[in-house]
């Protein structure tokens, strides 16, 4: 039983890292996302959101990705720090 408290990206502040955990999505959203290398795993940092909340820049594997704030929901991740 895991017990570790799980968020999605969209819930983490600037600076915060996590572990992807899944990818709670369907279809060509979910399709794009694990294209973008957000895979179980893997290790990703908030590096900022935009005023408006849309859209979430992540950092991951030496680049960086904009999220929207729907797909940002979907990446459920555990966070680290």
């Amino acid at each position: 039983l895991d017990l570790r408290p799980s968020k999605s990206v969209a819930d983490l502040k600037p600076g915060q890292v996590g572990r992807v955990q899944h990818v709670d999505c369907e279809g060509a959203v979910r399709q794009r996302l694990l294209d973008m290398g957000i895979l179980p795993d893997t290790r990703l940092t908030v590096a900022r959101v935009a005023p408006a909340g849309d859209p979430v820049w992540i950092q991951l594997d030496g680049y960086e990705l904009a999220l929207r704030m729907n797909e940002a929901r979907s990446v459920i991740v555990e966070p680290l720090s």
